[in-house]
């Protein structure tokens, strides 16, 4: 198999390098080898990517440059430049592409970002989706459920890119003393377990529907639709949610009843009797301890 972790031609002999090169060697075996085990190889993980290149100008297949954008998180490079620092620069980088993709080395940053630019990004975010089933099947998570039975799902939002102007029309703004500043913040929903790993399953985009909304887009509402996408693409997966205080509310407790889902909700002591807090919902808590757990921090 001319593509497997396990060829030597991909992995030649540690006595011929010197201790540097071997670690680098080491690493991206191991990775290959997680990869290939799991998933089968790179080409069959982002295997149903559609390439929207005119084939006549393809140097790099869609595989390649999605696996240098893997290892750009991978190896925390923090820039598409590093790429080029790091990978295409690194002769032990340039023979394991040569042997796994076909091509010199690995591809350039600005090549990544014409081609990620047209991709299709719910084709993208199913490669992402479909990674953690495949490991939910093989019961490679199990041992991490709350209770035996229950897969821990954080929800939580976080920024990812602000300007100093008008990005696009989807931009959030924000004004503090006479400056708007435009941000795009997203709300994630990750699979978590108790030894500190985090498998990323869905992406929810926190956008304005246009450049002069009546309201905008929050963390609230992308809740709920980022909730009915979660239950699509898990509709039999027992998940216990982890969410902080902005959603203990209830539509929030609504909707995880009706998918049959259970959930944990973090409330600071600050704001367990605050004003926005009614008197429903901490009489609701109460009642449900075992559904419900709240965590009073004294701190």
């Amino acid at each position: 198999m001319p593509n497997s972790p396990q060829n030597p031609q991909i992995f030649p002999a540690a006595p011929a390098e010197d201790e540097h090169t071997f670690q680098q060697n080491e690493l991206i075996r191991c990775l290959l080898v997680t990869v290939q085990h799991f998933f089968n190889g790179f080409k069959q993980l982002f295997g149903n990517v559609y390439d929207p290149r005119h084939p006549a100008s393809i140097t790099y297949p869609l595989p390649a440059l999605l696996t240098t954008g893997a290892l750009l998180f991978l190896l925390r490079l923090g820039a598409r430049r590093q790429i080029n620092l790091t990978l295409r620069q690194n002769g032990p980088s340039s023979a394991k592409f040569e042997a796994l993709f076909c091509v010199e080395t690995c591809p350039h940053g600005d090549t990544l970002d014409e081609t990620y630019r047209r991709l299709n990004v719910a084709q993208v975010q199913a490669v992402v989706t479909g990674s953690v089933k495949t490991q939910i099947r093989r019961k490679v998570l199990y041992r991490y459920r709350l209770r035996g039975r229950y897969f821990l799902v954080a929800i939580d939002g976080t920024g990812v890119l602000t300007f100093p102007k008008r990005h696009c029309p989807h931009c959030l703004t924000v004004t503090h003393s006479g400056h708007t500043t435009y941000y795009h913040p997203i709300l994630e929903a990750k699979l978590v377990t108790h030894d500190g790993f985090v498998f990323s399953l869905l992406t929810e985009f926190v956008e304005n529907p246009g450049e002069y909304p009546d309201k905008q887009d929050c963390e609230l509402k992308a809740f709920y639709r980022l909730a009915k996408r979660l239950k699509h693409c898990f509709p039999r997966l027992p998940i216990c949610l982890l969410l902080d205080g902005l959603f203990a509310g209830g539509p929030t407790f609504s909707i995880c009843e009706h998918y049959g889902w259970k959930y944990l909700i973090v409330l600071p002591a600050m704001n367990w009797m605050s004003s926005t807090s009614s008197t429903s919902q901490v009489r609701y808590l109460s009642r449900n301890p075992v559904v419900v757990r709240a965590r009073i921090d004294s701190t």
